[in-house]
């Protein structure tokens, strides 16, 4: 009896690290000290030497049950960049820079090719967001989880000079709310979804012509990561007072986390479009609208509070961006929440 009779496969893991290193790669800044393969990720802080008063910031997430997507689409090179969005997108919104990522892949059966798929997928996402993939572990749990299962979770550190947190405690009354725009579901509700939907191939597979592509194609569509909308926002000369991701809850659970006490947010649905995979789910699944607000993020990922006086500035920083910008709504006194009308 050996460890590969039990259901792990060393040489498996051997193969897995080669075939990353070449995606590993693509992340590297020059703050990473070492390769892939240590036991542990080194990163120097040199550079941030220079902040007043420096403050790391962390992350941590998965993709939750939409990697139930990859398994049955057998597509693993986008899930990555959903698993780095979740934790980045967070850093960024608390002012943040993303410096370095790891992730942590569990699965049934240690398929090199397969996870090495997933690997790029997370690379990309570390590309987007400049941040370094500095290490990770893939862990086989043979009969705790089927053969092609896996998932996938990750940890993001970043660092923000304290002055320069977004902390929502300088909001005012008439402070402006613009929304950005998301690339579909993101990674949250997906438990809902495959109430909605059959999850098999076939019907994944589906063309629709209100979303232009399969429903595959457009749930599977990864995470939108908004860590260089932010920064050139701020490199603009803009302060954001306050920011807030739109991740599972939807509007009301996380629009309030981004208030003071005696602060209320006012958002106007028809500000923006909703997406048609929004649509297409509530339809489908006869779901309320006030649950979809409360449960999706409707088409807008990442709301920032602004001066009125900025909102040029800030549409205009999103825009280089790549992102595509909405002005959505408005800070008025009051209770600490938010109204959707």
């Amino acid at each position: 009896m050996d460890y590969k009779q039990s259901g792990v496969d060393i040489e498996a893991g051997y193969r897995s690290v080669e075939l990353m290193k070449e995606h590993v790669k693509r992340t590297m800044r020059e703050e990473v000290l070492g390769g892939l393969g240590g036991f542990s990720g080194a990163f120097s802080l040199a550079k941030i030497k220079d902040m007043e008063e420096p403050v790391l910031l962390s992350g941590t997430d998965g993709c939750g049950t939409k990697v139930k997507l990859a398994f049955v689409m057998d597509k693993h090179d986008t899930i990555g960049i959903d698993a780095v969005a979740m934790c980045v997108n967070d850093i960024a919104c608390a002012g943040g820079e993303p410096l370095f990522f790891l992730d942590y892949i569990a699965c049934g059966k240690n398929y090199p090719e397969k996870i090495a798929r997933i690997v790029s997928g997370v690379a990309e996402g570390c590309v987007q967001a400049d941040a370094a993939l500095i290490g990770g572990e893939t862990a086989e749990h043979p009969g705790l989880m089927e053969e092609e299962e896996y998932d996938l979770a990750g940890f993001a550190v970043g660092v923000v000079d304290r002055k320069d947190l977004i902390t929502g405690e300088n909001l005012k009354a008439g402070d402006v709310l613009i929304g950005m725009a998301s690339s579909g579901v993101h990674s949250n509700g997906f438990s809902l979804v495959r109430k909605v939907f059959d999850m098999t191939k076939e019907s994944l597979d589906t063309y629709y012509d209100e979303l232009g592509k399969t429903l595959g194609e457009a749930l599977l569509e990864p995470t939108r990561i908004y860590v260089k909308a932010l920064k050139n926002i701020r490199n603009a000369g803009v302060k954001v007072k306050a920011c807030s991701h739109i991740t599972g809850g939807g509007f009301y659970e996380n629009v309030p986390r981004m208030l003071k006490e005696g602060s209320h947010a006012v958002i106007k649905k028809d500000s923006y479009p909703v997406l048609p995979i929004f649509k297409l789910l509530a339809k489908k699944g006869s779901i309320q609208e006030q649950m979809m607000y409360n449960t999706y993020n409707m088409g807008l990922g990442m709301i920032v509070a602004v001066d009125p006086s900025d909102v040029d500035k800030t549409m205009e920083a999103i825009k280089a961006a790549g992102d595509t910008p909405y002005a959505v709504g408005y800070i008025q006194d009051g209770e600490k929440g938010v109204t959707i009308c």
